[in-house]
């Protein structure tokens, strides 16, 4: 865009990519037109189609040609079309013509494309520059821009990634075979979801059943021998998932022990797979967000296989997946109490369900792709292709009748190339040989998923349930452990370069703003601070390893820090997740709790009082144009902005005697002889320099246009000028500041005005998943038999309600309730009704990290608060008091 270049070529390793770069281009054509003031000429290689490099070489707006490697990396008697003296083109050759226009070379997935035939070729084209995409590189060269797993993880541009372990422990002395599932904890005796041998008429089969305390598994199985031996449960624990049996024997969730073969392993993971699927679909049931589920293979005979005839039938797995498939949404079926979603499952036939994507022979059948050997011939395999990468949207069309397909079954040759964003479990049918890595594995689910009007669901529409709903669960072939172990392995290996532990120095040197915009330099003394303040909390073991408690106070928002960060404590924050050990992947057994919703309760004349006084929907309305808000604004920026000048360290030295090889290599033969700085302005000074402030601030701020330029005229020039020193660090500070002094606005100035549309009560449907005695307890008057809770004062506050005689009823309200507020979305956490006697009085209470005084909440956090207060006024006037508390001692006060 600056400098005309307007020829770019994307190289890419597979025919699959390639698709899904076409695709891409497609789907961004838009984007790129607002972005450039005219659309991208974009078109995939093909040497019939000479007509398409001409026009690429001699056409004056944007080209885009993507090519894969394999059209151009032959040569001698192998020599591609590209490298050959074309009569229909003139006598010229193809490569010739598009290096002529030095185009920018975009290579995609660069570790499997540039080997050293691929490199040699690529510089016959004669780029003006190379750029390299790839999340697993295998050569770094000049990098201008990283974005690694943690980076992604933390800032919510990815999937988060639970596991589901099978740790299989080898067999017991009388060979018996049992698979613990899962723990059923309840307010009632706890059971537990056993599979184990039976006998039957027809012979031995596997059993599935919910057992109590007492039960024997001798009996269960109709007599087997093999668990004569005292097989009788003693103890369901559900602190650490684990069942103890009276003969000792002692199985933790997940493992599976006895007679156990390779096929029972796989069978166990299609189940765990369509469980955690139909949890998931039913979770996302009317959000238009379709739920897909990939199994990777390793033989594409294990999933279709043809007979004599050449006709296809069902392989193992595709037989399996249907008879596990029927037994589990018969079973899910009884257990769940949303009818809409009960007809869905009814109108899909397992058999239309699942289908096989895998390369296709020229006799159309399924067969082995080879990419990783990268010598398919390419054109059979474009068609070969097409029904892999072509089919996205129509996998994520919720209705049934016209996308059924659910479960994918996939070669795991495919690699790089097929993803989709709404995948949400990958279970890996493979041999544990393989040589597929598990970031390769968990990457083709990573992407934050999309509803039905394509629409990333990301923070900025989810806001704090963007975890809930874009979680990943990979169903692995192996223990949880072994697992998460080798998956942290390689995440720690591609970002090999940040430190390990939290330690003093850390933190010594930054610099780190605070909600008004200012900074502060960490020294050395607030270094230690900090770090002890992580010491007294434990968030770090002796190691200096982050540890579970940190994470949960992430997670809940109630990290504790030293006093003199308090103001800045979402930059240091940034700086601890800097630590590689950042990472978390969660053990999906570990929810051995499902709270379900209470119906009795959701009826009642209590509840539903509340909720028609609270369910209408508000938009806002807030003016940031107004005198006022420009005066402060510019007051703010003329005390507060501070942008630092760049300086060029100049150093001369001169090379003293050499005295030994020694003092070469330490460096201590050159001895500088002077030292100078150059004003960074100074060198730049005379350069024609152009940058659109008042366009990027727009990005950052939300204003528009005549409201900076009002501010900026204002400002005094000195302070403006500072632009010059550096103007990313001008972009960024400003605009922390105008946010900043934008959240005061809107305590003083929002507006709300009902939309006439209310919440739906099926934002209660969804069942929540915890663990018990971690973050999740019984409860009594909650709308749901268990309570899953962010933090102890959640949880202490819960206890609170559950006695106190006055509450009848309460609930924490889902994230599927918000208030629309212009710094975020806002979760109100709890809904209560009380009774004094006469009549209901209702209280709506914002759970504030343990603190009612607004002086000391964030600034953020009192903006939503206050529209919090002014949408409810809107929808409820007296009926309804919004109250920030530390406890329920405190709203006691404000009841009274």
């Amino acid at each position: 865009k600056n400098f005309g270049w307007s020829k770019c070529i994307i190289v890419v390793p597979s025919i699959a990519i390639r698709e899904g770069v076409y695709k891409t281009f497609q789907i961004t054509e838009d984007h790129f037109a607002e972005e450039y003031g005219k659309k991208i000429n974009f078109f995939i290689y093909n040497s019939a189609r000479l007509s398409e490099i001409e026009h690429f070489a001699g056409d004056s707006e944007i080209n885009a040609m993507i090519i894969n490697s394999q059209a151009f990396n032959a040569k001698g008697n192998d020599a591609r079309r590209i490298r050959m003296e074309l009569d229909e083109f003139q006598s010229r050759r193809p490569i010739d013509v598009i290096s002529k226009t030095n185009p920018i070379l975009i290579i995609d997935e660069p570790q499997s494309v540039e080997g050293a035939k691929t490199k040699e070729g690529l510089k016959d084209f004669a780029p003006i520059l190379t750029l390299r995409y790839s999340a697993t590189p295998k050569e770094f060269y000049n990098l201008i821009y990283r974005l690694d797993a943690l980076d992604a993880y933390n800032q919510k541009l990815v999937k988060k990634i639970s596991v589901t372990g099978i740790k299989a422990s080898g067999t017991t002395a009388t060979e018996s075979y049992i698979y613990l599932e899962r723990l059923n904890l309840s307010k009632s005796a706890p059971t537990a979801t056993i599979h184990f041998d039976c006998k039957t008429k027809s012979g031995i089969s596997k059993k599935i059943c919910n057992c109590e305390i007492g039960d024997n598994l001798h009996e269960l199985s109709g007599g087997l021998d093999e668990y004569q031996n005292n097989f009788v449960i003693d103890f369901i624990d559900g602190r650490d998932n684990s069942v103890t049996f009276l003969n000792g024997l002692k199985i933790f969730v997940g493992d599976v022990i006895g007679n156990v073969d390779e096929n029972q392993l796989r069978k166990i993971q299609i189940r765990e797979t369509i469980k955690a699927h139909l949890q998931k679909e039913s979770q996302l049931f009317g959000k238009g967000i379709k739920v897909l589920s990939l199994f990777f293979i390793d033989e594409v005979a294990h999933y279709k296989i043809y007979d004599a005839a050449g006709s296809p039938q069902n392989g193992d797995f595709a037989k399996w997946f249907e008879e596990i498939y029927a037994d589990e949404v018969t079973n899910f079926s009884k257990e769940i109490s949303n009818d809409e979603y009960k007809k869905y499952l009814a109108t899909i036939p397992v058999t239309k369900t699942h289908a096989g994507y895998f390369s296709i022979d020229k006799k159309g059948k399924v067969t082995n792709s080879k990419i990783s050997d990268r010598k398919e011939n390419v054109s059979d395999d474009i068609d070969a292709y097409n029904l892999i990468m072509k089919s996205k949207e129509i996998l994520l069309d919720t209705n049934p009748q016209k996308s059924p397909v659910r479960f994918i079954f996939s070669h795991s040759a495919l690699r790089e190339g097929w993803d989709n964003p709404n995948v949400f479990q990958i279970c890996t049918l493979k041999q544990s040989g393989s040589d597929i890595r598990k970031r390769q594995e968990v990457g083709r689910g990573l992407r934050l998923c999309v509803n039905q009007l394509g629409e990333r669901m990301d923070e900025n529409i989810l806001g704090g349930e963007v975890h809930n709903i874009n979680l990943l669960t990979v169903i692995a072939g192996e223990s949880y452990d072994d697992f998460t172990k080798k998956l942290q392995d390689e995440i720690s290996e591609s970002v090999g370069d940040r430190p390990r532990a939290v330690t003093q120095e850390l933190f010594l040197g930054k610099t780190v703003k605070n909600i008004s915009g200012g900074e502060l330099k960490i020294d050395e003394r607030l270094a230690r601070k900090i770090y002890n303040s992580m010491v007294r909390n434990d968030y770090i073991d002796d190691d200096g390893i982050l540890t579970e408690k940190y994470f949960d106070a992430k997670k809940s928002g109630t990290v504790e820090l030293a006093a003199e960060v308090e103001d800045s404590k979402e930059e240091v924050i940034k700086i601890i997740e800097t630590v590689n050990t950042s990472y978390k992947i969660e053990n999906a057994k570990a929810e051995n709790v499902t709270a379900k919703l209470d119906r009795k309760k959701f009826a009642s004349p209590e509840f539903q009082e509340l909720w028609k006084k609270i369910n209408a929907k508000t938009i806002y309305r807030v003016d940031f144009e107004s005198a006022e808000f420009i005066e402060k604004t510019v007051a703010e920026l003329n005390k507060n902005l501070h942008v630092a000048k760049i300086y060029f360290q100049l150093e001369s030295g001169a090379l003293d005697e050499i005295k030994s090889k020694d003092d070469l290599q330490a460096g201590i033969a050159f001895t500088k002889k002077s030292s100078d700085t150059v004003n960074g302005k100074d060198i730049t000074a005379s350069a024609d320099f152009q940058f659109d402030i008042i366009g990027k601030m727009i990005e950052e701020t939300n204003l528009n246009r005549t409201t900076l330029v009002k501010i900026f005229c204002a400002m005094e020039k000195e302070i403006f000028s500072q632009f010059k020193y550096n103007p990313e660090e001008f972009i960024l500070k400003a605009s922390k500041i105008i946010n900043s002094q934008k959240a005061l606005t809107v305590i003083k100035h929002i507006k709300y005005n009902p939309t006439g549309e209310i919440f739906d009560a099926n934002i209660f449907s969804a069942d929540l998943k915890g663990r018990l005695n971690i973050n999740a307890v019984a409860t009594e008057k909650n709308l749901y038999d268990f309570l899953i809770y962010d933090s102890k004062v959640e949880k202490d506050f819960a206890k609170d309600l559950d006695t106190a005689e006055k509450v009848k009823v309460y609930v924490k309200l889902p994230c599927g309730f918000y208030i629309q507020t212009p710094v975020g979305k806002y979760n109100p956490d709890w809904a209560i009704v009380f009774d004094n006697g006469e009549n209901k009085h209702i209280y709506f209470i914002a759970e504030t990290k343990g603190s009612n005084d607004l002086l000391q909440l964030r600034l953020i956090e009192e903006s939503k608060i206050k529209c919090a207060r002014e949408h409810f006024k809107t929808v409820a006037g007296e009926n309804i008091s919004y109250e920030v508390v530390s406890s329920y001692e405190k709203l006691l006060e404000r009841v009274e």
